[in-house]
Parts: structure tokens; C-alpha cells; sequence
């Protein structure tokens, strides 16, 4: 099965992402045959610092888990308005 495949399923979802010429955590927005969105995520603000496509076939690494994506969901979600209130 190849990456780009696999990385369909976790469209909307926090991931390390390591490309060519950069290495981010951030939130894959859309997976494309031929590119991949990703808006990248400030780890010290917990906001979005910017969007970006980058090349499929220049993706080197995704990490789809581990303490620091724990850490980043965990974060924005308690950032999240109460659904409660």
C-alpha cells in the first residue's frame, strides 16, 4: 500500500508530518494523488500558523500517534468552547 494511501484515512486528524524540506505537527486537511494540505500548528500558541500543499511524492514521514500528538489534542480540546454552557 503506498503512503498517500494510507494517509487518506487520517484526513482530519494531528499528525507529525516530515517532508523534503520541512518537519511540522499539524492537522492533514486533504490527501490528493497529488498533493496533501496541511495546516500547520504553532505547538507554543495552539493555533494555526499557516497552510501548506506539499507534493506527495516529497513526504517522508507521517507519525499518526505518541505522546506529543496526544498533547496536541489534548490541548486544542480543552480550548474548545463548552458544549454545555
Amino acid at each position: 500500500m503506498r503512503l498517500i494511501n494510507r494517509m487518506k484515512m487520517f484526513e482530519q486528524k494531528y499528525v507529525f508530518l516530515r517532508w523534503a524540506t520541512g518537519a511540522e505537527y499539524g492537522k492533514i486537511t486533504y490527501v490528493g494523488e497529488d498533493y496533501v494540505e496541511f495546516n500547520i500548528i504553532d505547538v507554543d500558541t495552539m493555533e494555526y500558523r499557516e497552510t501548506v500543499m506539499i507534493n506527495s511524492q516529497l513526504i517522508l514521514e507521517a507519525v499518526f500517534g505518541g505522546a506529543d500528538i496526544s498533547r496536541i489534542i489534548a490541548e486544542i480540546s480543552s480550548s474548545l468552547p463548552d458544549a454545555n454552557v
